[in-house]
């Protein structure tokens, strides 16, 4: 009896349940429970979390956390005034592209022989990737830009035998003298 196994790298059907992407930013003190207690509040409005990326700020006291999510933006105000009334949430805003990077860093393994590593070197300059290990029957290469110019290096690597992808999820900054 075979059995399907779904990885990170399985491609699934949208599900229309879910709809379009925001990103948001965070400024959060940087204690034990804090992201749980974010998480819960996203949990209860069925909002799924994409991506999540959490790093000390400048400021060791704080710390700063980007999420991806997606769900019905009917209900994405109301996240955002709750998880302001946290208390170890400073700020909370939704960033919009036209007023923010926005930038994600994937790493790729491929399994190439040499006959193939041209080629696979040709697609990697294209997206002003880099390659960071390289063996005899294998290459992990960097990929980093806007989710669209990711996934794009994905599809046409994907010609090739992608072993694994891994991707650090989305970090934003506010453009500008405005402050994330």
């Amino acid at each position: 009896m075979s059995q399907t196994i779904v990885t990170t790298d399985t491609k699934l059907p949208p599900r229309p349940d879910i709809l379009g992407g925001h990103t948001l930013s965070m400024l959060v003190n940087n204690q034990p429970g804090v992201l749980m207690r974010i998480c819960q509040v996203f949990a209860r409005r069925a909002y799924n979390l994409d991506s999540v990326v959490v790093s000390k700020g400048r400021d060791p006291q704080f710390s700063r956390l980007t999420l991806g999510i997606s769900g019905d933006p009917a209900g994405l105000d109301q996240i955002i005034k709750q998880c302001t009334k946290l208390i170890d949430v400073i700020h909370c805003y939704e960033h919009q592209e036209a007023h923010s990077v926005t930038k994600e860093l994937t790493l790729i393994k491929i399994l190439c022989a040499p006959t193939e590593r041209a080629e696979i070197l040709q697609v990697l300059e294209h997206f002003n990737a880099k390659t960071v290990d390289l063996t005899e029957t294998s290459m992990v290469a960097m990929v980093s830009g806007d989710s669209d110019k990711v996934d794009a290096a994905v599809q046409l690597l994907s010609k090739f035998e992608i072993i694994e992808t891994v991707r650090t999820g989305k970090v934003v900054m506010a453009r500008g003298d405005t402050a994330t």
